[in-house]
């Protein structure tokens, strides 16, 4: 048999267990160059820049035809 709890637990020291296991909203943060809100420590999705430096190379209109 396994472990039985010997009383019921109340439902303020069950949501207590339980208050950390919500979710959060990312934390977004404005690209200095282009505007565009982007996540925290990453690159810029739509300019391909951190940190002030391109480090993703973007598709040009050229690129896609091809």
């Amino acid at each position: 048999m396994g472990a039985v709890p010997k009383r019921k637990v109340s439902r303020h020291r069950r949501g207590n267990r339980r208050r950390w296991q919500f979710l959060t909203a990312p934390q977004l943060t404005k690209c200095p160059d282009c505007g565009e809100l982007t996540l925290a420590h990453r690159a810029c999705n739509q300019c391909g820049k951190y940190n002030g430096r391109q480090v993703v190379a973007q598709k040009t209109v050229d690129d896609e035809e091809e």
